[in-house]
């Protein structure tokens, strides 16, 4: 089975390298949608149905936070789990996003498992492509 998921982090190489975790975690069929910050990621979704967003925190002009409150706000996508990816994973910020709204949270770096092992545990378990064998050997971003 297959998604459509949105990145949105303000770095072109992170939403390449998350991209490329997904594929190796067995999402290489989803569609995926990219914004540079939140805003952006607002925008497109009024056009694209989302089944699930990964978000960093620290962006320009509509930080992750920010993003999620907004989410959250629209009765349209209040539903949609979002994740934060980030480097800030300290108790006090990871309860903070999960106070707004967040689903999830991974911290940077992560393994394609943990992506996997998270996306499972939100949206349930996924007809996986053949070339997912769960090691991350080959992938530790």
């Amino acid at each position: 089975m297959s998604y459509s998921i949105l990145l949105v982090d303000d770095s072109l190489p992170m939403r390449s390298v998350i991209k490329r975790t997904l594929t190796a975690a067995g999402y290489g069929k989803s569609e995926i949608f990219e914004a540079a910050n939140g805003k952006e990621a607002l925008k497109l979704m009024k056009d694209s149905w989302i089944d699930i967003i990964m978000t960093d925190f620290n962006m320009p002009v509509m930080n992750g936070l920010e993003f999620i409150k907004a989410v959250k706000k629209e009765e349209m996508s209040k539903d949609i789990p979002v994740v934060v990816i980030s480097t800030e994973g300290n108790e006090s910020r990871i309860k903070e996003f999960m106070d707004c709204g967040a689903a999830g949270f991974i911290t940077k770096p992560f393994t394609a498992e943990s992506i996997r092992d998270l996306i499972v545990n939100i949206l349930g378990e996924a007809d996986y492509e053949e070339d997912f064998d769960g090691s991350d050997d080959d992938f530790d971003f």
